[in-house]
């Protein structure tokens, strides 16, 4: 998974991941996401199946999650992401 920050807005790239593999890096990276991060763009593509499309769009769960939104771009999900202090998450506990 590859990754690339502007700003508010992260996009992380997981084209040639396998979805069990992309699942737990998704995870794994939304758990420790910084609190400043309000968007990701998960790059999952399109034209070499919908595997990860599917589990980016529909298995994939997160307390951070707040919306999913289809992109213009079929090969792409937006995330936009909760305040993590709404969510508990690390950077939330005072």
């Amino acid at each position: 998974m590859t990754e690339y920050r502007s700003g508010s807005v992260v996009e992380l790239d997981i084209h040639g991941e396998t979805e069990y593999s992309a699942m737990q890096q998704l995870t794994r990276w939304l758990s420790r996401a910084p609190a400043d991060v309000r968007e990701v763009r998960v790059i999952h593509g399109c034209h070499g199946g919908t595997v990860l499309r599917d589990m980016v769009r529909r298995k994939l769960k997160h307390p951070r999650i707040a919306s999913k939104l289809i992109a213009l771009n079929p090969g792409e999900t937006r995330l936009i992401l909760k305040d993590s202090q709404k969510t508990g998450g690390k950077h939330g506990i005072r």
